[in-house]
């Protein structure tokens, strides 16, 4: 039987709001200043509900997850003048079924996933897709058609979802469907007929409560039970839920996680060795390859979810995370990369234990791929002026990517939103890693200040990247292929079936408040104007 711990929370639907202007940018109407809960609660029981916390009233950019609305403008000014390689990047959207306008939502009051039920998710994430898509082929387009199928989806399922269910997966589908959600939400939030409030209520009552109490307890395993993509799923759930909700509260609780978590999705556990040649190994490389490249595209989502926000985790303990990709990236490509065994508890809190070695990187199919590179690569490269072979190898590769419905029908080719060809291509930055741009060191301190210059030439601690990661990052690719492709079997257990002994309930710690300060300046926006391989487990 399953430990699965039920947790709900208040929903916290923030009042701050951003004004839009005319001309894509935007104007901060209020700044926030948060004290949050104070002191966590003592243990819970399963079932029972985490303890509500003040609302966080926050201002965020708006649109401002995956992309703003200078992004936005770029897209539709590149498409519109035939650029390469916008013009195919839109012509794959524009290809696939989901972003066509006579989509209709199919919404389910609870969603299922996992074993023992009877799942019906990829009702979820074919109707999310398809908003995606629509929201997206809108702002390119311009024709209003697209934002109004995008519309009646979102609120045809904010009207009657209520709960997911399942088994440990039902926090897989809370994780991936709530970042999903909230992006495609976030397109269309300022459109005609949205019901933004009710759909806020659906992302803080239904999606959100579950990755949270996954970042706290983790099913009630012991905390290594779980690979580092349960976390980062979470992770984005939670940090997307925060921004589009104006929750600062949310928004911290992902952003410190990230940087310190207990699990193995932080970032120095996800990303556990830098090695002498400055590449840095991905722990899930000794897994599979699908699940490496699930991670690397999790981890990129939640790094530009938080930059356009002005927080610059992408640079975070000296571009950890650009080590990692180049690493994937590299041994994606078939090149040879250095791991260090180690070996990862598994089991229950006050159940049964067992442990598993990962004693070296995993062989794999160079021709497999996921529509993950090209928003890491022009961050780094474009935004940055960094040095990254293998990142902006494996991109030209992957390109022009498309989305949901383009990489097989399963579960595993709709993890990420896609279109990076089109949504991320960008010139390079007049303002490279350390240039004029400046901001808070990430050793400095935990706090959540947004970097008060720019978004694209935020610089935590750019002066010291440019220096080390543009060199560590900067060696040619020239690997040789490797020696065992992995085969196109399925993928390794979620880790359902390894909890399927538990008769323990466990107690879950209540998160602990602090003080948040974020400050909104005025600032331009860069630019112009069955589980297939990869699935989350």
């Amino acid at each position: 039987m399953h430990l699965q711990p039920h947790l709900t929370r208040p929903g916290q639907t923030g009042r701050g709001r951003i004004g839009r202007s005319e001309t894509g940018s935007h104007q901060i109407s209020r700044r926030g200043l948060l004290k949050a809960a104070g002191t966590a609660a003592g243990a819970v029981g399963v079932a029972a509900a985490l303890p509500a916390a003040p609302a966080a009233a926050v201002g965020y950019a708006h649109p401002g997850l995956l992309h703003t609305g200078a992004d936005l403008a770029r897209m539709a000014a590149k498409v519109k003048a035939g650029a390469a390689p916008y013009a195919a990047g839109y012509a794959r959207l524009t290809a696939n079924r989901h972003a066509q306008s006579g989509w209709t939502a199919n919404p389910q009051a609870t969603v299922y996933r996992g074993s023992g039920s009877p799942q019906n998710y990829t009702i979820l994430y074919n109707d999310l897709h398809a908003a995606y898509q629509n929201g997206l082929r809108f702002h390119v387009s311009g024709e209003s058609a697209y934002a109004d199928t995008a519309v009646a989806i979102l609120n045809a399922w904010s009207a009657k979802l209520t709960s997911l269910a399942g088994s440990a997966d039902r926090f897989l589908a809370a994780g991936l469907y709530g970042y999903q959600a909230a992006n495609a939400a976030e397109l269309v939030r300022d459109h005609a007929g949205f019901e933004l409030e009710r759909f806020r209520k659906m992302l803080t009552t239904v999606f959100s409560p579950l990755s949270e109490s996954f970042l706290v307890g983790h099913n009630g395993a012991v905390i290594t039970n779980y690979w580092p993509n349960w976390d980062l799923t979470a992770m984005a759930c939670v940090l997307a839920t925060g921004i589009f909700c104006d929750d600062g509260a949310r928004v911290e609780q992902a952003v410190e996680y990230f940087k310190s978590g207990s699990g193995l999705g932080a970032v120095r556990k996800a990303i556990p060795v830098v090695h002498d040649d400055g590449l840095a190994e991905w722990l899930e490389a000794g897994r599979d390859q699908g699940h490496a490249l699930l991670g690397v595209g999790l981890m990129g989502t939640f790094c530009e979810m938080a930059w356009n926000q002005g927080i610059d985790l992408y640079g975070y303990d000296d571009n950890r995370f650009l080590k990692g990709a180049q690493y994937v990236a590299k041994w994606s490509l078939g090149g040879d990369v250095a791991y260090t065994a180690n070996t990862r508890a598994k089991g229950a809190v006050g159940g049964w234990s067992g442990s598993e070695t990962a004693s070296g990187a995993a062989g794999v199919d160079p021709a497999m791929t996921r529509p993950i590179w090209a928003m890491i690569a022009n961050h780094y490269t474009k935004r940055r002026g960094l040095s990254a072979p293998y990142l902006t190898r494996i991109a030209a590769k992957a390109g022009p990517e498309g989305g949901g419905g383009d990489y097989g029908p399963n579960s595993g080719g709709y993890d990420q939103l896609g279109f990076g060809t089109l949504a991320f291509t960008r010139d390079r930055s007049t303002t490279s890693a350390g240039g004029s741009s400046t901001g808070p060191s990430p050793s400095v301190s935990s706090s959540l200040s947004p970097s008060p210059s720019a978004p694209g030439a935020a610089a935590s601690g750019a002066a010291a990247s440019g220096g080390s990661a543009a060199r560590s990052a900067s060696a040619a690719p020239t690997g040789t292929e490797a020696a065992a492709a992995k085969s196109g079997g399925g993928l390794a257990s979620t880790g359902s079936t390894d909890l399927v002994a538990w008769t323990a309930a466990t107690g879950l710690t209540a998160l602990a408040g602090g003080l948040l300060l974020l400050r909104r300046r005025g600032r331009t926006r860069d630019g112009a104007g069955g589980r297939a391989a990869g699935g989350a487990e």
